[in-house]
């Protein structure tokens, strides 16, 4: 038997290492399965190549709880160790490294997350156990070794009887962790940390019916028939999924596979995913894995943090910024690259050059997919629109490569539920809705009920009205103004549609300057200045007296504030202000002027404005109820 001090100058390490190396202990259990993971991966390398004697057969992992001896053990068949090499990796090497580690990161190792590279994985231990034991039996002839450590410096390192090839890791829990005895526990962390990891994993054993059994019929003395019960045969329970549906090609899954793996991902949740982007390459660099686009709606504030991110089939984290474009966080599914480096902070990450080359890739394929599946069924890709726009209306604000491709598949849907691309709405409306200055007006609504009697207006003339209602419309038309030429969108409420779409034709109004100065007058004595605007326009007789519009500067940068950005604050602050579009060709209007009486006209006034008022939903409460009380007495 060996006896001896761990080479290591740092005083008392292991405090040091339960303190800094992760800030979150459960991790210890994922760190050791991969550690022998590794030792069989390995092992099944050197058997391939023929520089291992060693048969490997099926191996597994096993994890065993003994809750009365207070024991953890985590057992492999993989390529196991000498007393030599264990004296290298475990003494020696994981301890340099934990010295380099604890020097560097001493003051931010906290948050540093995983530090493999530091060979550190192992000690991880030491943060739940208060003593481990390694008993290892190599592929080689090599007798077995047994190495024991009480989480001080000391350890022992003695021959072994184990006769089978692996390696059984041993933690005796600690007081303040007893956590990790229960099988629930363990459990979680197991489907957390190692669901899809590349080695069957067996925790426990099950019971199943037994395949090669079938239940016979049996017949009772009325003749009536039943089945014998199902033989019950126990078996190991292996928790993991050793070869998921991103480790695969494409080509060799077909639909109900994406589907499956979907609800493996994601038990809890019952509707299905739209569409799937297959992500496979390995030059100049390593990436697969699958993102599905889940039915999104309006909701802005869906649940991100749903990619899953691995590493060699090794799960990571559900925080993805950084390596995902950040548009492309509202989708699901699973990212697995050995080439993410995963122990820096978030802005190293987003400047490696790695990480920006992998987050341009993963924009293009989604791009690409978006595309094909515009092309290959335009029919199916709009009746999808509204359950992906905000994806796809989002990664137009924020990444402009993806801005430039969105012209291909982004549509734009109209009232009627007609869908066009840019170039073909352009194309269709540029004849009639060009104004007299040769700009393109693109009119659009936001609600259809509350803005019908707009719409229908504008329908009047010919002119197509687009129905763009997501959260971020006014960002993004702001940005297409800005990036088309010569374009402007207009709300179909913001202004008489006349003066929206400028024609060089004009009407001529019915009243002369002196009774246009006297109805503007008489207006303003009942018409509350603090709220609305007086805009006498000369109009079509037929059109309505009065129409309440909201300037389209304004509203937009209100609604901009309300989503983040676009305008200063003054904007949110300032009280609603509206303008009354006055038809003075109105036969109403001319009514009005024309009225003797003070208090038929205020009456006039006020049942109009308010009947304008209706028609915009700002009608509410007493003003509401006053205006009923008047429609009933003037029918009485």
């Amino acid at each position: 038997m060996t006896k001896g001090n761990i080479n290591v100058s740092v005083e008392n390490i292991f405090p040091l290492i339960k303190k800094f190396l992760y800030s979150d202990h459960e991790i210890f259990l994922r760190e050791l399965i991969s550690n022998s993971t590794d030792a069989t991966l390995k092992l099944k390398h050197l058997t391939s190549i023929g520089e291992s004697k060693s048969e490997y057969g099926n191996p597994i992992i096993e994890v065993k709880i003994d809750k009365e001896g207070k024991k953890l053990h985590i057992i492999d068949q993989g390529l196991g160790m000498t007393a030599d090499e264990v004296e290298k990796y475990i003494n020696q090497v994981a301890f340099s490294g934990a010295e380099e580690f604890l020097d560097k990161y001493k003051d931010s190792a906290k948050d540093s997350g995983i530090i493999g590279h530091f060979g550190l994985g192992f000690y991880s231990a030491f943060m739940v156990a208060e003593k481990v034991e390694i008993i290892t039996k190599s592929h080689t002839d090599a007798p077995a070794a047994h190495w024991t450590c009480d989480g001080s410096p000391e350890f022992t390192l003695e021959a072994s009887d184990k006769t089978e090839r692996g390696t059984e890791i041993i933690l005796h829990i600690a007081e303040d962790s007893t956590e990790f005895l229960e099988e629930s526990r363990i459990r979680e962390l197991l489907n957390k940390y190692n669901k899809f990891m590349p080695i069957p994993i067996k925790f426990g054993t099950k019971e199943i019916n037994d395949p090669e059994h079938e239940p016979a019929t049996i017949t009772d003395k009325d003749g009536k028939e039943t089945k014998e019960p199902h033989r019950k045969i126990t078996v190991d329970d292996i928790i993991n999924n050793p070869n998921p549906a991103w480790t695969k090609q494409p080509a060799d899954l077909k639909d109900e596979d994406y589907s499956s793996f979907y609800r493996e991902l994601y038990p809890m949740q019952f509707e299905e995913p739209l569409f799937n982007i297959h992500l496979n390459v390995d030059y100049p660099f390593n990436l697969t894995g699958i993102l599905y686009f889940p039915k999104m709606g309006q909701d802005l504030n869906i649940q991100k943090d749903k990619i899953q991110l691995y590493q060699n089939q090794v799960y990571v984290t559900d925080n993805v910024e950084g390596i995902v474009p950040e548009f492309l966080t509202m989708l699901r599914g699973v990212i697995d690259s050995p080439d993410i480096p995963l122990n820096v902070s978030r802005s190293y990450l987003q400047a490696d050059g790695a990480v920006k080359k992998i987050s341009s890739y993963i924009t293009r394929k989604v791009v690409d997919k978006l595309k094909s599946l515009f092309n290959s069924n335009r029919e199916d890709f709009e009746a999808k629109w509204n359950d992906i726009k905000i994806v796809i209306e989002y990664g137009m604000l924020s990444e402009d490569k993806f801005f430039e491709k969105a012209d291909a598949f982004a549509l734009y849907p109209t009232v009627d539920g007609k869908y066009f691309t840019y170039e073909e709405l352009f194309n269709k409306i540029k004849a009639n809705q060009t104004d007299k200055d040769d700009k393109l007006v693109i009119l659009y609504a936001s609600d259809k009920d509350a803005q019908h009697s707009y719409i229908e207006t504008a329908k009047a003339k010919g002119y197509e009205v687009l129905l763009l209602d997501s959260p971020i419309v006014s960002h993004l038309i702001q940005k297409l103004e800005s990036s088309k030429e010569n374009i402007t969108f207009a709300r179909v409420d913001g202004d008489h549609i006349n003066n929206l779409i400028k024609k060089d034709e004009t009407t001529i109004s019915k009243l002369d300057e002196d009774q246009t100065k006297a109805l503007e007058d008489i207006l303003k004595e009942v018409i509350p200045s603090e709220k609305f605007m007086v805009q006498l326009e000369a109009m079509d007789s037929n059109e309505s007296p009065f129409t309440i519009t909201q300037p389209e500067f304004m509203r937009r940068m209100k609604e901009m504030q309300a989503t983040g950005g676009g305008g200063m604050n003054m904007f949110g602050n300032m009280p609603e202000m509206f303008n009354l579009v006055v038809n003075t060709n109105s036969e109403l209007v001319g009514e009005i002027l024309n009225t003797k009486t003070k208090k038929k006209q205020e009456r006039l006034i006020t049942q109009s404005l308010d009947l304008a008022r209706l028609s915009q939903g700002l009608l509410k409460g007493e003003e509401l109820t006053n205006f009923i009380k008047r429609s009933y007495e003037m029918i009485k």
